[in-house]
């Protein structure tokens, strides 16, 4: 993080994230099929035993979609585009920009619907990004924001590391990757949130991917001049000190009781 800026990531976190992006080192393939790739990530095998309690039981996935009738730079107005958001996210409950935090940084909230017995969740987060010729990148992680606990209504989720690559690869493709490690909470078990983060990552990379097909009719006729994320002066969220937020443990929220939904996962898998 920057000092200068506290909690908002500086350059070296994008490098970062970008190296895991591009990385092929300690990454498992788990699908590749029809121009679409998922991995996750697996523990070095120079780990040792000693610090293994240290080594995350939640993995980080990463899935990467060749897109060949898509510019990187519409893909990258989709992922920005809170309004256009409202029309092809079916699991979105609410959505939100709450504040900007800098020329490329706000926080926002955002809510969705799980499948039932689920309780649906949300999350607050943190969000920074860089655009340039050559690559695309969006990045976030939880926060606490003092205006926005948890709610009772919904089990608070968490976001460790988010964040999206996308690369041209002409005028209208692109190499699309996204990369993640979150933790739903709640008491589902590690291996039930593991296995279905492969299930549904490629499932909603489709689904980005179709809004980026339909993004340029539908932004032609709602204010296809208007993009805060590429011209900060257009942005009328109110500003907001970063050093009111603070970083979203996950183990400082509390765990729901969803033991039915452990059963009912258990008896599916075994199915």
């Amino acid at each position: 993080m920057s000092r200068g800026s506290g909690i908002i990531p500086e350059e070296s976190m994008f490098n970062e994230f970008k190296r895991q992006c591009l990385s092929t080192e300690n990454w498992l393939s788990k699908y590749d099929k029809n121009g679409m790739e998922v991995w996750v990530e697996v523990a070095p095998l120079s780990f040792s035993q000693g610090n293994k309690g240290s080594y995350s039981k939640v993995h980080k996935i990463k899935c990467r979609m060749t897109i060949n009738d898509v510019s990187a730079g519409t893909m990258y107005d989709v992922l920005h585009d809170g309004q256009y958001r409202k029309t092809w996210d079916p699991t979105m409950l609410e959505s939100f920009d709450i504040a900007r935090l800098a020329p490329n940084a706000d926080v926002g909230y955002y809510s969705w619907l799980c499948p039932k017995p689920l309780k649906n969740r949300d999350v607050v987060t943190l969000r920074t990004w860089q655009a340039s010729e050559d690559e695309y990148v969006i990045i976030n992680f939880s926060v606490k924001h003092p205006k926005y606990p948890p709610r009772k209504d919904l089990v608070r989720a968490v976001s460790l590391l988010t964040g999206y690559l996308i690369k041209p690869t002409g005028p209208n493709s692109c190499r699309f990757t996204y990369l993640s490690q979150a933790d739903p909470k709640g008491s589902l078990p590690k291996w039930v949130v593991n296995k279905a983060s492969q299930v549904l990552a490629p499932k909603v990379l489709r689904s980005v991917h179709m809004a980026g097909q339909k993004y340029p009719a539908w932004k032609a006729a709602h204010s296809p001049d208007h993009k805060p994320w590429l011209y900060p002066i257009q942005s009328e969220l109110p500003m907001m000190d970063p050093a009111e937020l603070s970083i979203q443990r996950g183990d400082s929220l509390e765990n729901v009781d969803e033991s039915s939904t452990k059963d009912a996962q258990q008896n599916e898998d075994s199915s």
